[in-house]
């Protein structure tokens, strides 16, 4: 199942893989739109459960220009992950270019009460080349 990921990162006992796939039927290159989907898997690998509370992302298009995104949750959750199990979702994120990337970080909170960053790895967003 680890092989349908192509990133990781991992902080403290906390894991996060993703897998990206660019999405033709969203897209609308000739308006300069381009639409990806991006699976998230969060495993706890530690001794304590934890709660994901926030989300922060830094987008890049091809061209280095630079959003971020901040919020509660993903996809409209704060997951409590038990030790030893896991949390997937899906989400999307479109570019005004072809290529691109995403990293960020997560706050999750602690069974003791402490809070803590868990690191997004960085993955690319790109598309097919396509012929004219």
């Amino acid at each position: 199942m680890k092989a349908l990921f192509t990133e990781e990162a991992r902080t403290g006992g906390i894991t996060v893989r993703t897998s990206v796939s660019y999405l033709p039927e969203q897209s609308e290159p000739a308006r300069g739109r381009w639409f990806w989907a991006y699976h998230i898997r969060i495993e706890n690998d530690g001794a304590r459960a934890v709660q994901l509370l926030t989300r922060h992302w830094i987008i890049t298009d091809g061209r280095g220009a630079r959003h971020t995104v901040e919020g509660e949750g993903v996809v409209g959750e704060q997951p409590l992950i038990e030790p030893g199990g896991s949390f997937d979702y899906v989400s999307g994120c479109h570019l005004a270019t072809p290529t691109g990337n995403m990293q960020g970080s997560y706050r999750m909170l602690g069974e003791d009460g402490a809070m803590f960053d868990v690191a997004i790895p960085r993955f690319a967003l790109v598309a097919p080349a396509v012929a004219e």
